[in-house]
């Protein structure tokens, strides 16, 4: 206010300066004569307003050259307000068009060489034109009326007495006012100099200011000043309640100091120095952290709950725990990434043969993350049979970004304390497993493996998989709420890669949550690759031997795979070159002669009598056909077996099948009954012959929609007489329209038809996409055909009956 700034320049007594002015004596100032040439006095931080006295210093040399001429003659200038403080030497544009006409009354020289001038404001004006630029500015100018409220205007007075009702309110509210200005405040008679008053003392900004003054309508600009009053009003009244809580806060940390420091002396005179140095670490260490206000406030609390509690209480251990986790876990601590894009895929390529497709995605998910610099991206879940190397690249994606690599599994979790962590309202209380991960990798942002998600039980104490909904959601895991923490953790910088066998036992919301990429099993050809540049080596490291103790051929490893493992990745390939290792190093040991290239007759000899692999076995018999199956080991062929005996017509099935597979051989029978005549099937037979349908393998359990087709081929060869091509094996789902649909798993089937010495397989055109994707090694020697309809299926799977 205006009253500071006087006691900021020095002066003694504010009466002096302050007009306390009644109408009668603002009239006559309005009267008094303004002469049309006027000298203009430039100021840069302060709108005068009529009525106002103010003091301004003048530090420029033509404004004191200004003031010292006007102050010899009639004492009167103009003052027009800088549009920019910042403009040391102004010119007419720099300056506002209007401005108020001032009487000096009084010129004082400052020590430094400044002269300071008390001002009082009369009357407004605008510029006409500029008529003096040198050696100050002088300019015609135009008087400009107050236009005030009519008498009969009932809402004027009203108006004038809030603006000082609330002005004397921010007086009073406002410490660092002197009450001095309350006095004056209320003196003040005139209500336009009321107004001016208020306006030219408020905190405005000099814009704001200067649209007041502009403002020719009185009662328009008392309304304005009313409005900016009121904001002021709620900024001091703001200020004010924050200083009150902030005072508050100080009494309750001297209180607790002081409370700290008896606790100390008791302490001390008991001899308990140690417990006290103890607490003092776990402070300083604290002090460290580089935690949120949140979680430096909950620290200290906790602290001091620790520090009341008894030792030999059961709840202190619990307090002492929690007190740890906050400590040990790496808040806001992250490993610097290294996005060298090349690098990664070395490391890619020299941990994992084959997966290209794989390989590429990984390296895509990579190079996004650089360009984004944030994790806020899809969850990865690797999906494909056990042994692929699922597990594997998460840790090459660790080595490649140079990231600690954490894992944890999931399989047969049923507890969902193991992921959210108990409450410390139990004895033996801890951390879920994610947050104790999180602990020992040290930094916030690993490369975190949960492996098996698919393998999540449900239980007595809540649903896992429902507390990963959580941590997978990058929307969600920027505060990860640990029951036993109850803070939320920021793990949207972890890195996530979930790994599983099946997707059909993962809840919908966690899987859409997920990416899913899928690794399809290996050929023989990435098995062999993959034995001698990782898994030989891998095993005579393990055994102790030289890379020249153990020799093996792509023909004997080829024997291994076909032989002796029957399975989409590498894990029980391993576990035969760790048998042939084995026996090496005892001969080695009991220094027994041995060759150190085994040949074929000797990993027979030593593994054991083969396993032949499953191989086509000809189509000599009618009802016959072979089909491709899916398994969680990989791919597979199957015999779909049908023959026809004396009886009503009656449907039998065997061989341990599902409901699904069994609804297959039922649709096929009834399309087969109501499109006889196209089959040439007499009708008689469906009434006069039983017909029982057999896949083999009994002991295992197989099901899927994938073996329609098979079954329909089998049933119409057994009526018809009519045999199925050689070589031939086929896969696809059938409807009662008569339509092949597309199943999955095409790679996996494709691969085991491969090793059956297949080749033609019969698809649904659908699935043609899907083989457009696989590699061309893996299709040689293959034909392929792509049917719609199953009519098209009967044409080129079955013989005539007049070639046999």
């Amino acid at each position: 206010m205006l009253i500071r700034n006087f006691l900021e320049s020095g002066f003694e007594s504010e009466a002096e300066f302050i007009p306390l002015m009644n109408q009668d004596e603002e009239e006559q100032l309005l009267k008094d004569n303004v002469p049309e040439n006027l000298s203009i006095l430039p100021v840069r931080n302060v709108v005068l307003f009529p009525g106002v006295v103010i003091p301004i210093t003048a530090g420029r040399s033509r404004s004191i050259q200004l003031l010292q001429d006007a102050y010899r003659t009639d004492k009167t200038v103009g003052v027009l307000t800088q549009k920019d403080i910042n403009v040391d030497n102004p010119v007419e544009k720099d300056l506002h068009n209007t401005g108020t006409v001032a009487k000096i009354l009084k010129l004082l020289k400052m020590p430094d060489g400044s002269t300071t001038v008390i001002l009082q404001g009369k009357r407004r004006f605008q510029i006409k034109r500029f008529i003096q630029q040198k050696p100050y500015f002088k300019a015609e100018i135009l008087p400009l009326q107050e236009l005030k409220a009519p008498s009969e205007d009932k809402e004027y007075a009203p108006l004038v007495e809030s603006i000082k009702d609330l002005a004397i309110k921010i007086i009073q509210e406002n410490p660092n006012i002197p009450s001095e200005a309350n006095f004056a405040l209320r003196n003040i008679e005139s209500p336009s100099f009321l107004i001016n008053f208020i306006a030219g003392n408020m905190g405005l900004s000099i814009k704001e200011k200067q649209s007041l003054l502009s403002e020719n309508d009185l009662k328009k600009r008392a309304v304005k000043t009313y409005r900016f009053l009121s904001i002021e009003h709620q900024q001091v009244r703001l200020k004010n309640d924050i200083q009150s809580r902030v005072r508050s806060d100080m009494d309750q940390q001297q209180r607790e100091y002081f409370l700290q420091q008896q606790i100390k002396a008791i302490q001390e005179e008991l001899g308990d120095i140690s417990y006290e140095k103890e607490i003092g670490e776990m402070r300083l260490k604290g002090a460290r952290k580089k935690w949120s206000k949140e979680a430096s406030e909950q620290f200290e609390k906790e602290l001091l709950k620790l520090q009341r509690s008894n030792p030999q209480m059961p709840e202190y251990t619990v307090q002492r725990n929690y007190i740890d986790l906050m400590l040990d876990l790496p808040w806001q601590k992250y490993s610097k990434d290294h996005f060298d894009l090349a690098r990664a895929q070395k490391i890619l390529d020299r941990d994992h043969s084959g997966l290209e497709k794989v390989k590429e995605r990984v390296i895509e998910h990579l190079a996004v993350l650089k360009l984004r610099a944030d994790m806020r991206s899809p969850i990865l879940c690797f999906y494909g049979p056990p042994g692929v190397g699922k597990t594997s690249l998460g840790k090459s994606i660790a080595a490649a970004l140079k990231r600690k690599y954490v894992r944890i599994s999931l399989g047969g979790m049923h507890d969902e304390a193991e992921i959210r962590g108990h409450r410390r309202t139990y004895i033996g209380a801890m951390p879920g497993r994610l947050l104790q991960s999180i602990k020992k990798s040290k930094t916030s942002n690993p490369v975190f493996v949960l492996d098996e998600i698919d393998k999540i039980g449900q239980g007595a104490h809540g649903d896992p998989s429902s507390a990963m909904l959580e941590v997978l959601d990058p929307e969600q895991n920027t505060s990860f709420y640990d029951n036993f923490l109850e803070l939320g953790y920021d793990l949207s910088k972890v890195m996530f890669i979930a790994t599983a066998n099946s997707l059909s036992s993962i809840q919908s919301p966690l899987l859409d949550r997920m990416e899913v990429i899928e690794i399809n099993g290996y050929t023989i050809e990435e098995k062999v690759e993959i034995a001698r540049k990782h898994l030989l080596p891998k095993q005579l490291k393990e055994h102790g031997l030289k890379k020249t103790d153990l020799l093996l051929g792509n023909k004997q490893v080829e024997k291994i795979i076909e032989s002796y493992t029957r399975e989409s990745g590498v894990r029980a390939l391993e576990k035969q070159l760790a048998k042939l290792a084995r026996h090496v190093a005892k001969n080695i040991a009991t220094e027994q002669d041995f060759s150190k290239r085994l040949s074929i007759e000797h990993i027979e000899k030593i593994l054991g009598i083969p396993q032949d692999p499953e191989r086509y076995e000809g189509n000599s018999v009618l009802g016959v056909v072979t089909g491709l199956a899916w398994t969680s080991i990989g791919g597979d062929i199957l015999y779909i077996e049908s023959i026809l005996s004396k009886g009503k017509g009656v449907l039998s099935i065997t061989g341990n099948l599902g409901e699904v597979m069994k609804e297959s051989a039922t649709i096929a029978l009834q399309y087969i009954k109501a499109h006889h005549e196209e089959f040439g099937i007499d009708l008689k037979l469906f009434e006069e012959q039983n017909i029982h349908i057999h896949v083999p393998e009994g002991a295992v359990p197989k099901d899927g929609p994938s073996a329609g087709i098979t079954m329909l081929t089998s049933l119409v060869s057994s009526y018809t007489g009519r045999k199925v091509k050689p070589y031939l094996a086929m896969t696809g789902e059938i409807t009662l329209r008569g339509k092949v649909l597309p199943v999955g798993g095409i790679k996996e089937k494709i691969l085991a038809a491969k090793r059956s010495y297949i080749k033609e397989i019969i698809l649904s055109k659908d699935n043609e996409k899907d083989i457009f994707g696989i590699k061309k090694d893996y299709l040689e020697d293959l034909t392929f055909h792509y049917v719609k309809e199953i009519k098209e299926v009967i044409d080129r799977a079955l013989l005539k009956k007049e070639s046999l």
